[in-house]
């Protein structure tokens, strides 16, 4: 018997936005639901005081992939932000990522050799470690020691909720050193936010899909599958088999937001707190993603917490106790031929919002030459 439709698409972030947009362009009959009051995912931004506040964390576009570049420009036209943090660490003010004016500031240094030679005078103190068995031990040797306990040390920790000591070495294989005064976080081609926001974006590639809100799909998953030929799942993998190996581990983060009555607040998009003494990690100025010039500016601060009952799933542990959980899930995912996973929860891994779209056009592309 003929099913009303040809995909139940599980969420509306990035991922299942640009499937369900590329499968109707194909003729094909889509239903997306989302349990939130709102599409967009986590990358969901909402106009306050003229500002698109991004809700969920900053997001910032970056690819060297010049069809993903074109194809997220075709639905709304992107502007030229280009990512360059602040590190603030007891009041002082460094440059990110690391590069000649974080080496200056930190040293006094003014060329590239003489950054070089401080940077090699700070790793020899540590030649002892051949075997690095922490993330402290690791970023020593990489940098030394004013560059990790500055700016590594005290963000690291908050952001992993425990010491560095506790942190397998391996989250840190290098440290990008750039010895030119370049303060462009990404290396890649292209940069920039979408001109009115990224709700703007998924609005446009979900114009002729049918979307239903505040649909939690687990509360009556049996029938809701039973509508479509397949199913295109983008929440938590481990929840999709009812936790039946154990919950996958994620970092989440808490949010406070302030309203100020006040042009501008920190004159930069983001600022990063490296100590650990202060609990949050960042502050973002959302309107200088758009260079707003409004009257107020509405700053949010992020805390990094655990992930607990109730809290949004942020970013993925890919310690070794996890990736061997997600193994067995993802095994179970392979035996499921007519359900699609896709996405950072559905795949526990940190995507990019680049890699996504390209994950994404891959599997439409896979499933039109079925």
């Amino acid at each position: 018997m003929q099913k009303e439709y040809d995909y139940l698409i599980i969420g509306s972030g990035l991922f299942g936005s640009i499937f369900a947009h590329e499968m109707t362009k194909r003729g094909k009959k889509c239903l997306v639901i989302e349990r939130r009051n709102h599409i967009a995912g986590n990358i969901y931004t909402e106009n306050i005081e003229g500002i698109n506040v991004h809700k969920y964390g900053a997001h910032i576009f970056h690819t060297s992939n010049k069809e993903v570049w074109e194809y997220v420009n075709s639905f709304v036209e992107f502007n030229r932000f280009t990512n360059s943090p602040i590190a603030n660490h007891k009041g002082k003010l460094y440059n990110l990522p690391f590069n000649m004016n974080t080496f200056y500031q930190l040293w006094g240094v003014k060329t590239p050799q003489e950054a070089y030679d401080k940077i090699e005078e700070q790793r020899a103190e540590y030649k002892h470690i051949t075997d690095p068995q922490n993330l402290e031990e690791q970023a020593l040797i990489l940098g030394g020691k004013d560059i990790y306990e500055k700016l590594i040390k005290g963000y690291t920790e908050k952001q992993w909720g425990r010491s560095a000591t506790e942190i397998p070495a391996f989250i840190i294989r290098r440290l990008p050193f750039r010895f030119t005064f370049d303060n462009n976080y990404f290396n890649d081609t292209y940069q920039g936010i979408p001109t009115g926001g990224y709700t703007a974006l998924i609005e446009k590639m979900l114009e002729g899909v049918e979307v239903k809100l505040n649909i939690d799909y687990f509360s009556d998953k049996s029938y809701l599958d039973s509508l479509a030929e397949k199913v295109v799942y983008t929440g938590k993998i481990d929840e999709y088999f009812d936790y039946q190996f154990g919950h996958l581990d994620y970092r989440s983060l808490r949010f406070e937001n302030e309203i100020l009555d006040q042009p501008n607040y920190q004159g930069n998009a983001v600022v990063n707190y490296t100590e650990r003494a202060i609990p949050y990690t960042r502050i973002i100025e959302h309107k200088h993603f758009e260079f707003g010039t409004q009257p107020k500016t509405y700053i949010t601060k992020e805390y990094p917490e655990d992930m607990t009952e109730g809290k949004e799933a942020y970013y993925p542990i890919n310690d070794e106790r996890n990736q061997q959980v997600y193994q067995n899930y993802k095994t179970l995912a392979d035996q499921l031929p007519n359900v699609i996973f896709g996405g950072r929860l559905a795949e526990y891994k940190y995507y990019d919002m680049h890699q996504v779209v390209e994950k994404a056009l891959e599997v439409v592309k896979s499933e039109v030459f079925i």
